[in-house]
């Protein structure tokens, strides 16, 4: 079997990260991009690059040709996720991204589920910090459960600092939404008036503690937890530092501070499901969501391609993937308390 991985958008932010995790995980990536001169540099290592963009097909046959596996790390999703999986279903591989742009996830479910499915190819959206891990606990955290009430996901991040793909792809939704917000509720994704958020408090796991935390700070974690899982009402919630720090002009990107080439920046992910009277808890802690994006994306296609799934066509990480193994599997990138 090839162990090429074709990295679409490699030289991006996230892209390196991933780019890095292949090689030590013992596959090729196969760098991929539209700008030449940015592929040419990160190939100095020795690493085979192919320039290709969304708008010509051609030059994405060609960049996947003799890959493995696709994974896409170049947004916006809105633009780049259609014609990379067109690609990756012309050449009959799987597909997997970094997608958390809700609609773009949305749109791949839309539109690509049953073509993927006849295909016999696995096309995974969002598997990254958002999305990807939030499912993975919250389908741990349903255990034997059917269905549920109520999940929540508050994200505990000790600041936000957001790449230039992140502040892009964010502006790109707010103009799909047309200034409205978007929640999950009563089982299906609702657009209402934008207006304040709602401040609630979220006693986090030691050391974070209690902090202030905005409700309704809605991740892609509304699309993937709902795509397989019979909740109703899925809310994801935000600590409100983090949140005023993505908001504010002057924050800047990340910064450096390990030879991983990590940011200074923690997380706690607390997840809470309830079925009646009856809650149950999953809590993850790690450093630097863009970082742990590429453990997440990896080990995805490292199970794909080792047959190590549950299903094919378009599925979330929860649906495909044996979430509580899968997140045993991430123990060197993240802690893990089950109650």
């Amino acid at each position: 079997m090839s162990r090429n991985v074709a990295v679409f958008g490699a030289y991006g932010h996230t892209g390196r990260f991933v780019v890095t995790e292949l090689r030590d995980r013992g596959f090729v990536p196969l760098l991929v991009g539209r700008d030449e001169g940015r592929l040419r540099a990160l190939a100095a290592s020795g690493l085979e690059y192919r320039v290709a963009s969304v708008d010509d097909p051609a030059s994405l046959d060609r960049a996947l040709k003799g890959a493995a596996a696709v994974v896409n790390c170049a947004g916006p999703f809105a633009s780049t996720a259609a014609p990379v999986i067109e690609a990756a279903l012309r050449a009959g591989i799987p597909y997997v991204d970094v997608a958390a742009e809700i609609e773009a996830n949305v749109d791949t479910f839309t539109h690509f589920t049953d073509r993927a499915r006849a295909a016999g190819v696995a096309v995974v959206p969002a598997m990254a910090f958002f999305g990807g891990l939030g499912d993975l606990l919250v389908t741990t955290a349903m255990g034997n459960w059917t269905a549920a009430d109520e999940a929540h996901v508050a994200y505990g991040l000790s600041s936000w600092h957001p790449t230039a793909g992140t502040l892009a792809a964010g502006a790109v939704s707010r103009e799909r939404r047309d200034g409205r917000r978007v929640r999950y509720t009563g089982g299906r994704l609702d657009y209402v008036e934008a207006g304040d958020l709602p401040r609630l408090e979220w006693d986090f796991p030691a050391p974070l503690g209690r902090r202030p935390v905005l409700g309704e700070f809605t991740m892609a974690d509304v699309v993937t937890v709902p795509s397989h899982l019979s909740i109703p009402e899925v809310r994801t919630h935000m600590t409100t530092d983090a949140a005023r720090d993505l908001a504010a002009p002057g924050t800047p990107a990340p910064a450096v501070v390990d030879e991983l080439g990590r940011s200074a920046q923690t997380f706690i992910v607390d997840v809470v499901v309830r079925s009646g009277d009856t809650r149950r808890r999953v809590v993850a802690s790690g450093q630097d969501i863009y970082a742990i994006s590429a453990p997440l994306a990896v080990e995805a296609v490292h199970r794909i391609l080792g047959g190590r799934t549950r299903t094919s066509g378009v599925a979330s990480a929860g649906a495909i993937f044996d979430a509580p193994d899968f997140l045993r599997a991430l123990s060197a990138h993240i802690s893990l308390d089950i109650f």
